[in-house]
Order: structure tokens, then C-alpha cells, then sequence
């Protein structure tokens, strides 16, 4: 039977009711003719947030900070990834430019956990309780991608079919980069067949770009730099290197083709004189190859001594140009002839600035950064992932396959610009950072890095987050040997922290409070002020932040946004606008109050923008059979200055 004739049958069915009819009808409809299908498995995290909602509290004594005043601001989150995604969804919607993750690869060695257990290979849902947990993550992970975003993901063959069919549908097949394959460089007698001497690391962009609407060139998401010492020439006070000849040898470069570029350069090597000089039939370029009768000598520069150079044979046939007569003209001091055994060619020539020219034994050099596409087969060893772990943290903590610095400073080098956010939310050990903080240090860069793992047997604290603090402040090697940390970072630790779901008065008040943490770092910005204008800030009313460039006001109680107006009017605030995040029970960000202001401003109503991003990610609440009612709120009226300190110049 077809499926339309199954759909006439669903709906004649008598005895279902409308919910039933509607979710059999969904599901016929939503059936796939190819890909992958598994049974979603829950998870009790998602049981968790489908009643409560996550914030990050920063845990203050983990901070790192750093003297340099440009330094990036890292962050590590521990928490379970889903619900630190979940947060990070209204922090850092579009803004991450290059993830990378190494999942669990479901061995069925309990190295995948669900629900509190550990997955074996006997378990009949091993692979559909895998894919419920990625496909989650990656929508969101999906959602955090910068328009130029990539994402890396380190796989074995367990689940590595699997993971490319579910990418191409979450990312789309078209946006597969492809996948590196890394070798590992190690002879394990792992299986009985063949040695596991590999793993993939796909790799799928957000999305495809153009280099403007009209154009058909794709801008590549990930470019290699590599320097090139190139030999140069010197010509009086110039400099140049040769380029490739101006022909070209595939089917498209015969005259038959291509007939309006079939001119002769005329060459006189005596003077050294060049000549662009169209001097053949262009109809009859069109069908003959025999060149006596497509040219004419031109005699009168023969006469004078100029030899013609035409473009060599392709394949039997009559040869062009790949400039036509008029470049040729207009960039004649670009080409140079060079003399073979048998001809002359004609050869462009880049000039490059004195400045980047070095003399060595009597030769002139440029150097020269070209950028290609990466090799797919990636030598990067295992054991120097593990060596570089020990190196920092000694024999004092166990962790299995810490992955590669160089590997994954490879993956962000070729893919990031160098003021980037890379997110990695499956931390481990945190090689990630390392990589990210060591790339910054070799090429000035201030990307940011943000981690997020759980604290299983301390995990975090005593792994992720010691091995940076000491990759920064410095560390002594198990060899006695003190190497000096990269202290242009610094490094913050949060953990994950819940406010009920319910839009109560009560719950919203307390997830603003709660999101500061949260706005902080939306914004970047970490500086808290105790003061505000001519007076002192009162926590439990607002909170100001404020590095002389960037400022934010969070704002708990409305009943201040009067004052608050009329301070802003006294201030300047520079080229950035103070950015407001206000307390708003609906969506009202109180515009008019500040609207003698706007130009200074830009408000924001909480907890509005934070519900419309979670509202995208998490999982849809289970109907309730009775609502509760909304709780009313004590508000404390006073008559005193909502602000708490004294005016500067006035009486307490």
C-alpha cells in the first residue's frame, strides 16, 4: 500500500482520537526513504531541564587573571555539555568560530556513559542511545557557529558511519569539508586483523560562502599558510622573482578556442625591446592550425631585427595566449623573455617590496606566505599527546589518550581568525586551551577559548582546569626543569546552576540575579565597578560593568530606572553605548523612561532574551493537569535613595 493510500486509511479510521490520528499521521510523513533512524533514548539531564534552567556562577577563587591588559579571557565550565550548551546558547549564538570535540566513541569499553552507566557492547540500544546524545548536541553546537564556523570531530570506526550520516543532516552533506584521517603513528596488536594505526576527525562548516552574491567561488573555510623562499632578481633598485609563463597547456588553450588570443610578441634581443603586435587572421584562427597560414610576419619589424614569439603547440594544434593583446600592452614591464634550445618564452614576473628582500651569499631571497588547502593524511602521534600531559602534570593524575597539541593547534590554526572563539565541550583534559593559548603565543593572537566537561572523580578541578592554571603561571617538568607559563591569559571557572522553569515573579527576579554571571560573559566584560556616576552601586538594586571602553548596567529592580535616566544624562560613555540588561516582567525594557537617553543606551529586557534563546534548545515541558498560581510579590517600599552610598559632596 502507498502512502498516500495509508493516509486516506489513517484518517477514516472511527475510534482515534484527533491527538492519535495527528501522531500517527506525523510520523508516516516524517518516515525517511534514506538515512539514519534510531529510537531517541532521554536522557535525565534532559528530564532536568525540561523543570529547571541553567546559569553559570562563577567559582571566584579559580580565577587566573593576567597583567597584560589586551589578555583573552578563557573560561572553563563544569557542568554536564547539554546544559552548559544549553547556557551558552544565549551567550554565544553565532559567534564561535571553530569547535572542537572528542566524544566518547562508544567501544563498549565503558568509556560512554548514559544516564550514570556506562554503555557495553551487548547493549541492543548501544548505537541509538549515541546518536540521542550527539544529535542533541550537535544542533546546538550547530546554532553556535559563526557564519565562517567549522567544527572538528574526533571519531574511531565505531560510531564513524554513523556520525557522517548524522552531520550531513544536521550541518548538510554539502557543508562536509571532509574528514582528516590522523595517524597515529603506533604498531598496537589491538585487534586480531588489522592495527587501529588511525582515527577520522570530520569536519562540516555552518555554512557554504560566496565571495559575493554573484560570484560562484566558494571562500574556503579552512586554508593552510606555508612560507615559500623564493629566489629573487634584482634590477636597479627593483626586485622580482619569476611566475609562470603566459600559455597554458590544457584543452582550452588552443587557438581554435580561445581565437581572440592568437597575436605574436615581437622580441628584439639586442635591445631587448618587446612588442605585442596582432598580426594573424582571427577567422581563419577559428578552424586552421596551420600557422603559415593563420600569421603574417610583420616584415618591417623582422627587418629591424625582431624575432616573433607565438604561443607553443597544444596537443598538434595552434597554441594562445592566456593575456590578450591589450594587458599585453598595458603590462608589457611585467613580462620578461627567457631563451630555451629550442624557442622563447614569455614569462610574467611579481615584483616584490625591497623591504621583505634578504640578501644571502651574494643571492637576493623574498619570502613568501602562500596559502593551500590541507593534506586529508595527518601524521600527529598519540604517545606525544601523552608526553606533553606528563610534561605538566607529572604521574600525579591518570588520563587515558589525551589528544595531540600540535593536532589540535593545527585544526585551530587553519581554520580560526586570530581574535576567534574556540569552544571545545568535551574538555578532558584540556588540550584544547593548551593548543589555543600556545597559537596565540607563536602568532600574536587573542583567540578565546571556552571548555566545558563534567567533574566526574574531579575531572575537572584537578585535570582540565590544573593543567592550564599551570600552562599559564608556569610549572616545574618532572625533569627539575622550570618552564616559564604564557601568562598574556587569563582563565575563569564557572559551574552550572539552576532556577525553576515556571515563570513565576519569584523565578524570573531570580534567574536575572542568577544570568549576571551569564552576561559577563555574553559581553566579555568582567570589570565590576562599586560605582555608578556621582554614586555607589547597591548589588541587591543593580550592578555596573566597565572597562573604560565596553559598559554594562544590570539592572534587579525597576523602580530605579528614574534615577538611573537621569545619571546617564550627565555621562559620557565614548563610542560604545551602555549596554542595560533590565529586570522586565514582559518585554517592556522601560524605553520610555530613557528615551531623553537612547542615543546612549541600548536596552535589554530580561529575562525575555534569555527564555527566547533556551526556548530554541531545550526540551518541551510536559503539560501540567493543574497550573500554579502565581505567587504575589512583597515589594519593600522605602523612602530612601535607591541607590546605597551617599551623593559625592552630600550627607549619608
Amino acid at each position: 500500500m502507498d502512502k498516500t493510500a495509508l493516509i486516506k486509511r489513517i484518517q477514516e479510521i472511527d475510534g482515534l482520537s484527533n491527538e492519535e490520528r495527528s501522531a500517527l499521521l506525523g510520523l508516516l510523513r516524517s518516515h525517511k526513504k534514506y538515512g539514519l533512524v534510531w529510537e531517541d533514548k532521554p536522557e535525565d539531564v534532559e528530564e532536568r531541564l525540561r523543570d529547571e534552567l541553567p546559569v553559570l556562577r562563577e567559582v571566584k577563587d579559580k580565577y587566573i587573571p593576567s597583567d597584560a591588559e589586551d589578555a583573552p579571557n578563557h573560561i572553563i565550565i563544569e557542568g554536564d555539555n547539554l546544559e552548559a550548551l544549553t547556557a551558552l546558547s544565549y551567550t554565544h549564538e553565532g559567534k564561535v568560530d571553530v569547535i572542537y570535540i572528542d566524544p566518547p566513541y562508544n567501544t563498549g569499553n565503558k568509556d560512554f556513559v548514559y544516564n550514570d552507566a556506562y554503555i557495553d557492547s551487548e547493549d541492543s540500544y548501544r548505537h541509538s542511545k549515541w546518536l540521542s546524545f550527539m544529535n542533541k548536541r550537535l544542533k546546538i553546537a550547530k546554532m553556535l557557529l559563526s557564519e565562517r564556523g567549522v567544527i572538528f570531530i574526533s571519531i574511531d570506526d565505531n560510531e564513524q558511519a554513523n556520525l557522517k550520516l548524522l552531520c550531513d543532516s544536521i550541518f548538510g552533506e554539502d557543508n562536509g569539508i571532509g574528514p582528516f584521517i590522523q595517524n597515529k603513528q603506533n604498531a598496537k596488536n589491538d585487534t586480531a586483523n588489522i592495527q587501529k594505526n588511525h582515527e577520522f576527525v570530520l569536519c562540516y562548516r555552518k555554512k557554504v560562502r560566496y565571495v559575493n552574491e554573484q560570484s560562484s567561488n566558494v571562500i574556503p573555510n579552512i586554508v593552510v599558510a606555508n612560507i615559500q623562499t623564493k629566489e629573487v632578481i634584482k634590477e636597479g633598485d627593483r626586485f622580482y622573482y619569476l611566475n609562470d609563463s603566459i600559455t597554458t597547456r590544457g584543452e582550452g588553450g588552443t587557438l581554435n578556442a580561445r581565437p581572440n588570443l592568437g597575436y605574436s610578441f615581437y622580441y628584439n634581443p639586442l635591445t631587448g625591446d618587446l612588442l605585442p603586435v596582432a598580426d594573424y587572421d582571427i577567422e581563419l584562427a577559428r578552424t586552421s592550425n596551420d600557422e603559415n597560414l593563420v600569421y603574417k610576419d610583420n616584415s618591417n619589424l623582422v627587418m629591424e631585427g625582431y624575432v616573433a614569439i607565438r604561443p607553443p603547440l597544444v596537443r598538434g594544434q595552434l597554441g594562445c595566449w592566456t593575456w590578450d593583446i591589450n594587458k599585453a600592452k598595458n603590462d608589457i614591464d611585467l613580462l620578461i623573455v627567457k631563451k630555451t634550445r629550442n624557442r622563447y618564452n614569455i614569462i610574467k614576473r611579481t615584483f616584490v617590496s625591497p623591504t621583505m628582500v634578504f640578501e644571502d651569499d651574494g643571492k637576493f631571497y623574498y619570502k613568501e606566505e602562500v596559502y593551500s588547502n590541507s593534506k586529508s593524511i595527518l601524521d600527529f602521534s598519540t604517545n606525544e599527546g601523552t608526553n606533553a600531559f606528563k610534561e605538566i602534570l607529572g604521574n600525579e593524575v591518570a588520563f587515558n589518550n589525551p589528544k595531540n597539541v600540535s593536532m589540535l593547534k593545527y585544526f585551530v590554526s587553519i581554520s580560526s581568525l586570530k581574535d576567534s572563539t574556540i569552544l571545545d565541550f568535551f574538555a578532558g583534559s584540556g588540550t584544547t586551551l593548551h593548543s589555543t593559548m600556545q597559537l596565540n603565543d607563536e602568532d600574536g593572537g587573542k583567540r578565546k577559548c571556552i571548555l566545558v566537561t563534567n567533574n566526574e572523580n574531579g575531572i575537572c578541578e584537578n585535570v582540565t582546569y590544573e593543567r592550564n592554571r599551570r600552562v599559564i603561571q608556569g610549572y616545574i617538568n618532572p625533569r627539575g626543569e622550570e618552564i616559564s607559563g604564557l601568562t598574556n591569559n587569563s582563565l575563569r571557572y564557572y559551574r552550572t546552576d539552576f532556577v525553576g522553569r515556571d515563570r513565576t515573579q519569584q523565578n524570573m527576579r531570580d534567574l536575572v540575579t542568577a544570568s549576571t554571571d551569564l552576561l559577563c560573559i555574553k559581553e566579555d566584560l568582567y570589570n565590576e565597578q562599586n560605582k555608578f556616576g556621582r554614586f555607589r552601586v547597591n548589588p541587591r538594586l543593580m550592578r555596573y560593568f566597565s572597562d573604560g571602553k565596553k559598559h554594562m548596567l544590570v539592572v534587579y529592580r525597576e523602580e530605579i530606572v528614574g534615577q538611573l535616566a537621569a545619571e546617564i544624562a550627565n555621562l559620557d560613555f565614548g563610542k560604545e553605548k551602555l549596554k542595560i540588561y533590565i529586570f522586565s516582567p514582559a518585554r517592556y525594557a522601560f524605553n520610555d523612561n530613557f528615551a531623553e537617553v537612547s542615543e546612549k543606551v541600548t536596552l535589554v529586557a530580561l529575562p525575555a532574551a534569555i527564555y527566547d534563546a533556551y526556548e530554541k534548545v531545550l526540551p518541551k515541558r510536559k503539560e501540567k493537569l493543574f497550573e500554579l498560581e502565581e505567587e504575589k510579590e512583597v515589594v519593600v517600599e522605602t523612602s530612601q535613595d535607591l541607590f546605597s552610598g551617599q551623593e559625592e559632596g552630600g550627607e549619608q
